[in-house]
């Protein structure tokens, strides 16, 4: 799911009807177990992500190290780096690599999602007390 689909959900979700307070407090249960389904399918891929850059990665030093087979080359379908690289050059070679920047772009974009729909979840956790809250003002305003 992306990121911009979450805030439209959240959009909708984030609503409460002024005369269904008490409507809108039975939701908050259902609206918990939604947003946590997200939250929770979105951290393992999170963790796939990380997992897959650590595996890029290896290859990659691998690659510019000079040390990766040509079965393996073709395999990822990578040309042949025919540069010596220094070993305290290799991180450079590997974080200006653009396989590997598009990468740590989807695990940033990741974990924007994840940190979104925390903030939906403490919202949510919170609900019941500004649902409470608003009750006490109708109160308050007819006079009870």
């Amino acid at each position: 799911m992306q990121l911009d689909d979450l805030f439209e959900l959240w959009k909708d979700d984030s609503q409460i009807d002024r005369t269904e307070l008490g409507e809108a407090s039975t939701t908050i249960p259902k609206l918990h177990y939604k947003y946590y389904k997200h939250y929770a399918q979105e951290r393992l891929t999170l963790k796939k992500l990380e997992a897959e850059y650590k595996t890029l990665h290896k290859n990659k030093w691998d690659y510019y190290h000079g040390n990766m087979s040509d079965e393996n080359l073709k395999e990822l379908d990578w040309p042949p780096f025919q540069m010596k690289v220094l070993k305290s050059d290799l991180s450079m070679y590997i974080e200006s690599d653009k396989q590997v920047i598009n990468h740590m772009y989807k695990i940033e974009y990741q974990k924007e999602k994840i940190d979104f729909l925390e903030s939906v979840i403490r919202t949510i956790n919170n609900r019941g007390f500004h649902i409470k809250n608003a009750i006490d003002w109708e109160k308050f305003k007819v006079g009870i």
